[in-house]
């Protein structure tokens, strides 16, 4: 008789469920099923052939390096390169204020770690990311959601919380935002917003952590400071990935912070897995410094904005009058949002006899509401596949709606 395991699981280990994303992309593996659920690269956007080239180099002359184990930090290189490529913090911040991390996932992880008792308040946007928001739950975070509206999260409303949780003397720990093109509304955060958000965390003493993987996908409108650029008191900590302008496989993100955090988040990394791969930080600096990556990511930025381009042309034409969506300026996601009766949930498995995925919006909503809510990816699919997707989806929205 097999063992039975139960009872050995840890208090984690038990209230810890799967990602729903991760869930239905497994019911999605039929060929004729498009998926505009995950958000996955488009891998045209690869690099591959420079790619090949660095690696190549890489251990035909760097191999005890690149074989090695690196620093818990990273390696100098890449985190040099970094900071000065991202010219807006390039005269604020040094070698310590940065550090390498395995994906953003761990970046999220390593900051719930380092910030959160069980019980501990924190904030997120409604909706928010759904891994973040599982990052905070494993280490028994408390979240309290803040609407958006299309400047990002409405700051009015942030702050008559923050103050009521004052004087119900809650600890806020952080505040979660995701600044460009919010995954999963698309929703960018205006410059006042930002300015505001900043005033407020100083206000009531509250952290601020900006998960920006985004930032560089924008399609149109100019650019805006990061929150972390516009801080000059160590409020802010943030997070960039190389997944989305160069290519997930190498698990390549950075967090920028405090450096007195930034040693705490070092000392957690060296718990959990000692460094990152140096052979992919190395494929990083390398590909970076013997070739344009901003070139790369204006070729990226041009496949997205076809195929947002193309989302949002089907939408307008599939879609029912009785649907609305977000317009995001870059990124990859759309949230549509149905009449409150329709719960996509349930109507997922309708989509998926029709052979077209999406998200259903609860899983983001740290409130438990959002269930007439969608998440839809066009970062992935062909722009064929986007229009005919959404044209299935029309139809299964609409005999949901007659019903």
């Amino acid at each position: 008789m097999s063992i039975n395991t139960k009872g050995f699981y840890s208090t984690l280990a038990v209230k810890m469920e799967a990602s729903a994303i991760r869930e239905i992309l497994k019911l999605v593996q039929n060929p004729e099923v498009i998926s505009l659920a995950g958000g996955m690269p488009d891998p045209a956007t690869f690099p591959t052939e420079e790619l090949n080239e660095v690696v190549k180099q890489i251990l035909a002359k760097n191999s005890a390096c690149a074989l090695q184990y690196s620093s818990t930090e990273g390696l100098t290189e890449l985190r040099e390169f970094i900071l000065n490529w991202l010219a807006e913090v390039k005269e604020k911040a040094g070698l310590d204020n940065i550090m390498i991390t395995s994906g953003s996932q761990q970046g999220l992880d390593l900051v719930s770690k380092v910030l959160l008792n069980p019980g501990d308040t924190l904030i997120v946007e409604l909706p928010s990311y759904l891994a973040a928001l599982n990052a905070f739950r494993s280490y028994g975070g408390e979240m309290v959601g803040i609407p958006m509206d299309d400047e990002g999260m409405q700051i009015d409303i942030l702050e008559e919380t923050l103050a009521k949780l004052k004087n119900d003397r809650k600890k806020v720990k952080f505040i979660y935002t995701i600044s460009n093109f919010q995954n999963p509304a698309g929703v960018t955060m205006s410059l006042a917003r930002r300015k505001k958000i900043l005033e407020v965390a100083k206000k009531f003493e509250v952290l601020i952590l900006e998960d920006n993987p985004y930032d560089k996908l924008r399609f149109e409108g100019e650019p805006i400071p990061s929150i972390y650029s516009l801080d000059n008191e160590g409020y802010v900590i943030s997070l960039g990935t190389f997944s989305k302008i160069l290519c997930p496989g190498l698990r390549l993100a950075w967090i920028l912070g405090n450096k007195k955090i930034i040693e705490k988040l070092v000392i957690m990394k060296q718990a959990t897995d000692l460094c990152t791969t140096a052979l992919n930080q190395l494929i990083a600096y390398e590909y970076c410094r013997q070739n344009d990556i901003d070139k790369n990511i204006e070729s990226n930025v041009e496949i997205y904005r076809r195929k947002r381009n193309a989302m949002l042309e089907a939408l307008d034409k599939y879609f029912p009058v009785e649907v609305i969506w977000t317009k995001p300026q870059g990124g990859f996601f759309v949230v549509a949002t149905l009449p409150e009766h329709i719960d996509t949930g349930e109507m997922l498995k309708e989509a998926i006899k029709e052979n077209v995925a999406y998200v259903p919006g609860g899983s983001f909503f740290a409130d438990g509401k959002g269930q007439n809510t969608m998440r839809l990816s066009f970062c992935y699919p062909s722009v064929e596949d986007i229009d005919e997707g959404i044209k299935r989806l029309g139809k299964v929205i609409k005999r949901r709606i007659k019903n």
